[in-house]
């Protein structure tokens, strides 16, 4: 059939963003690349859009012996290479804001050297005590860097006045459900839950965000967001790159644990959360939570029933991989949330490196119509209305509905409605930046609450545990560039289901 396409464009904007109160920002492995890629670009274009405390500093930690003139030049080069449009002016004098710190993550002077530094700060620029501390470092240190902080006097917990500490951790959080919960209670030695902010970037993604309005903003969505209309929901991450600069950390993750178990299973639960009484961090995270423990668990016992894993041909191979891993770097699998709302509706979710392109979207699959009045077409010939997230790289929404074509008079077609944020000239905020400012103003809507991270966990670890055990759940390969394991068809296959092309 013929399809149709149009471009919506947006019309106009409700739009609420405070300026964070004064604070300090303290980034722990400040000379790493997730500091050089991500976070000084993010603070760089919050600053572009005046969205800084008007007090703010950034104080780089680091093992490098670098000077204060040296950190500096770093930022101005991390800025010119991740932002457009930088006026070198500007940016010499952003990065006098910066400052830097020599020392070891166990030496407990150096933590006590941080402490005046920000003291000095707060008396010279009034910024109050409010400090984020954000672990750009390997989460296994972050016992002992949260352990030292709390012995410098920096761990300030958030009440009712301007003293407040909050600290950053990033993925992984644990390596299975024992080590979350062992790294959280070390993190509850000194940190209460409010001043933990565990960082999935691809929850402040501008599309998975944009979910929630989508959803319960629109009186024609919600609705039908149920088993009754919706036939099914596909999740898809795939990347076209392997494992470049990281296979020492992946080879011992693999797929699973570092996309499925956090970025997948996010998603999912956006998708399929009730509506929240409000939008606030608890009623938010508590939807969110209820959903992850709905989801049926697979049975370790029968770890391929709806599971698939894969490894592109190469992979052992590749810099810093193991000789003769048998990582997974490709998951398929289906899961089924066990509540009213979503009896029934499979939930396909797929991940997988060194495929046909870079892809990550969230598809709704409505139900077909029960019946047709256009003779011949049976109700299986017409379309199904789908539902797209584009979450990245070209982000935005669609939707296809059934339409006439034009020409004869039963003339059917696909007519795809579509919006897309960079063909509107709307230029997307990177997630670091939404939640850097989210974190700075104390607003934990966006981050991993701890019962939601163990939720998450109790459904990837049986999986584990049954591939581990060597149940029978063989290591697919599949070639470099395509959709991955051709077995991964079987699964939406076996009630009459297939998955849209990457």
């Amino acid at each position: 059939m013929a399809e149709f396409r149009t471009q919506l464009r947006e019309t106009s904007n409700l739009c609420v963003e405070e300026r964070p109160g004064p604070c300090t920002m303290v980034i722990f492995g400040a000379s790493g690349d997730l500091a050089r890629r991500k976070l000084i670009p993010a603070v760089y274009n919050l600053h572009r859009r005046e969205l800084l405390p008007e007090k703010f500093e950034v104080v780089g930690f680091a093992r490098s012996g670098i000077s204060d003139v040296d950190f500096r030049a770093r930022v101005v080069d991390a800025v010119r290479a991740c932002c457009l449009g930088v006026s070198s002016r500007e940016v010499e004098r952003f990065s006098t804001n910066f400052h830097y710190q020599r020392g070891e993550y166990n030496d407990a002077e150096a933590y006590r050297s941080l402490a005046r530094t920000l003291s000095d700060f707060g008396a010279r620029r009034a910024a109050g005590g409010c400090h984020v501390f954000y672990l750009a470092t390997p989460p296994r240190l972050a016992p002992e860097i949260v352990a030292h902080l709390a012995g410098a006097g920096l761990l300030a917990e958030c009440t009712e006045g301007p003293a407040c500490s909050r600290v950053v951790v990033e993925k992984p959080f644990g390596f299975d459900l024992a080590s979350a919960r062992e790294l959280d209670q070390r993190l509850a030695e000194h940190l209460d839950e409010r001043q933990i902010y565990r960082i999935d970037h691809y929850v402040g993604k501008e599309t998975v965000q944009n979910m929630l309005m989508f959803r319960f903003a629109n009186a024609i969505f919600e609705p039908v967001w149920d088993a009754h209309y919706i036939d099914q929901v596909q999740i898809t991450t795939a990347e076209s790159e392997g494992v470049e600069g990281r296979a020492g950390y992946f080879d011992e993750a693999g797929a699973l644990r570092d996309v499925f178990q956090n970025h997948m299973l996010q998603m999912m639960a956006t998708v399929a959360m009730e509506p929240p009484s409000s939008f606030d961090a608890k009623s938010v995270r508590d939807e969110k939570t209820r959903i992850l423990r709905a989801i049926r668990h697979i049975d370790p016992s029968k770890p391929c029933a709806g599971v698939v894993r894969g490894q592109y041909e190469g992979y052992p191979a590749e810099e810093g991989v193991a000789p003769g891993s048998q990582t997974e770097t490709y998951v398929a699998a289906e899961l089924r949330v066990e509540n009213t709302r979503w009896q029934g509706v499979p939930f396909y979710l797929r991940t997988g490196k060194r495929l046909c392109r870079r892809a990550s979207e969230i598809a709704i699959f409505f139900r077909r119509v029960h019946d047709s009045m256009f003779a011949p077409f049976l109700p299986d010939d017409i379309c199904p209305n789908v539902l797209v997230f584009n979450v990245q790289p070209d982000e935005g929404v669609s939707l296809s509905i059934q339409a006439k074509g034009p020409g004869p008079k039963l003339c059917m077609g696909t007519l795809s409605m579509e919006f897309r944020y960079r063909a509107a000239g709307l230029d997307l905020p990177d997630a670091y930046e939404r939640l850097l400012l989210d974190c700075m103003q104390g607003d934990q809507t966006l981050f991993i609450r701890s019962d939601a991270l163990e939720a998450a966990w109790s459904i990837v670890d049986p999986i584990r545990r049954g591939w581990d055990a060597g149940l029978g759940c063989p290591l697919i390969r599949y070639p470099a560039g395509s959709e991955g394991p051709a077995e991964a068809a079987s699964i939406p296959a076996r009630i009459g289901r297939a998955w849209r092309p990457i």
